[in-house]
């Protein structure tokens, strides 16, 4: 491949990509004496050690921010995309966020970025004894590259666990109640893998208000209902005040009463 061609496939690369794709070998020393003219030409914009962005024409390199998304992958392969992150790949994201999260073996520092912050976690560690870090993981196509991002199913629980990477719980219902649909089995499964009582306490609570829209059964709530906790716990740490969503034992802040009782939608 010409640099033409591989500056039009890989909008943002490293310098790994560039030495076996250009070169054919792993010579770091000569990638970067090659791709040096393209950004003295400003063709190319240098993102984070070994991170490079093609900037298009017309753009100066000071105004051009890459591809937030890309960019993470090019840092991380292994990248998976959560919380808001996915949210936006799902096509639900009620709103623009400016920090992306994504799970990947090896934690860095969050890169900063002119408008976003990308943020590099672990994946979480899950109860059960399984190697769950696939579950419930899908692929979505982005500017001719394919990312792995938490599906509708996984991205729900755990955005519920760690609400302010979603936005916010508001957002985080709001985005999720435009999922096509929900595999309610699969739902469960990633559950299980928490064993946390007050997830299975808010998934139902969703799954309650949303019943209608994602054909949830009354054998399934019941089924979630045997799982929440055996009094009534705040669904926050640190929250205080709210109302009681009695059948899920589950303190709810109050921005949330608005959001409608169940079966309306």
């Amino acid at each position: 491949m010409d640099t033409n061609g591989f500056f039009a496939t890989h909008p943002v690369f490293s310098i790994d990509e560039a030495a076996q794709t250009l070169l054919h070998q792993n010579d770091r020393r000569r990638a970067v004496e090659r791709l040096k003219h393209h950004l003295e030409k400003e063709r190319l914009k240098l993102v984070s050690r070994g991170i490079y962005a093609v900037i298009p024409p017309g753009i100066s390199p000071k105004e051009f921010e890459p591809d937030p998304f890309l960019t993470a992958i090019a840092i991380r392969p292994d990248a998976a995309f959560s919380h808001h992150s996915a949210l936006e790949l799902l096509g639900v994201a009620h709103s623009i966020w400016n920090k992306l999260t994504v799970y990947t073996k090896r934690r860095r520092k969050p890169l900063a970025l002119q408008g976003n912050v990308i943020q590099f976690r672990e994946y979480p560690k899950f109860h059960n004894w399984m190697d769950s870090k696939g579950l419930g993981i899908q692929s979505i196509e982005r500017r001719g590259k394919m990312l792995k991002t938490t599906g509708p199913e996984r991205t729900l629980v755990e955005g519920f666990r760690q609400s302010a990477l979603a936005g916010g719980l508001e957002e985080l219902i709001q985005s999720a109640r435009g999922f096509p649909t929900l595999d309610i089995d699969l739902l469960m499964k990633v559950l299980d893998r928490y064993e946390i009582a007050n997830l299975w306490a808010a998934v139902g609570w969703f799954l309650e208000i949303f019943q209608k829209t994602f054909h949830v059964t009354e054998n399934h709530l019941g089924f979630i209902a045997q799982k929440i906790p055996r009094s009534p716990q705040y669904l926050e740490r640190n929250q205080r005040g709210g109302w009681l969503a009695s059948r899920w034992n589950l303190i709810l802040p109050e921005g949330l009463k608005k959001i409608g009782a169940p079966d309306e939608h």
